[in-house]
């Protein structure tokens, strides 16, 4: 496969990049966007084919399923249900942005994103390119753009080099303003949990949370 890349410097070239993103997202192909974290390699969620096809391009089982992204906060309540009011406090101060929430997902999905055990991993970034991108697609999911071991890109070149053999559009957005992967936390059990430390560190997500009585702790299901 030869991917095409669009550029996105000018507004009509910015335009032929999202229109063909959407369209071969609709296609059930494979995307690499820019999102405000680093690059990220994208299929539509609800197409089981495709996020088949995703997890092959990155060299991943089904045990690592991809988080979804989504344009807009409201639409959380669409793919998770009890939502704590914790996880709810989160999205109000830094969603869009590097936080990635683990929450219980509605049981009237019709999807297969992998071996979820009831779960999904949504977020809401913080470029618009990206956000341009996802109003048109709907929830995608997005798995940063590396094959499984090598750093995730944070440029178009350094995704083109790794994945340009294995999708169908690349869009170029320039450099990740962050270049660091987002935060993620469970938000499944009545205590929140840090999963991975990423843009946001500990202190940041526990300075909104203590004045509600509420802090997170970090660590794997174990802890």
């Amino acid at each position: 496969m030869t991917s095409e890349r669009f550029s996105s410097t000018t507004p009509e070239e910015r335009e032929a990049a999202i229109e063909s993103a959407s369209m071969a997202i609709q296609r059930g192909g494979l995307v690499v966007l820019p999102t405000d974290t680093v690059y990220g390699l994208a299929a539509d969620a609800f197409d089981p084919d495709a996020v088949a096809g995703l997890l092959a391009a990155k060299g991943r089982g089904r045990e690592m399923p991809p988080p979804v992204l989504i344009s807009n906060a409201s639409t959380l309540d669409a793919l998770a249900r009890d939502v704590p009011a914790f996880a709810r406090a989160l999205v109000d101060a830094f969603w869009p942005g590097p936080l990635t929430l683990v929450c219980r997902q509605q049981t009237s999905l019709m999807w297969d994103l992998g071996d979820t055990r009831g779960t999904v991993a949504v977020r809401m970034p913080d470029h618009a390119l990206a956000l341009e991108i996802l109003e048109r697609t709907g929830p995608l999911a997005v798995s940063s753009a590396n094959t499984t071991g090598l750093p995730a890109a944070t440029d178009a070149d350094r995704a083109e080099e790794m994945l340009g053999d294995r999708v169908d559009v690349i869009v170029d957005g320039g450099e990740s303003p962050v270049g660091e992967a987002s935060t993620i936390v469970d938000c499944t059990g009545p205590q929140g949990r840090v999963l991975r430390v990423g843009a946001l560190s500990l202190e940041q997500l526990n300075e909104v949370l203590e004045p509600l009585g509420a802090t997170l702790v970090e660590g794997g299901a174990d802890a």
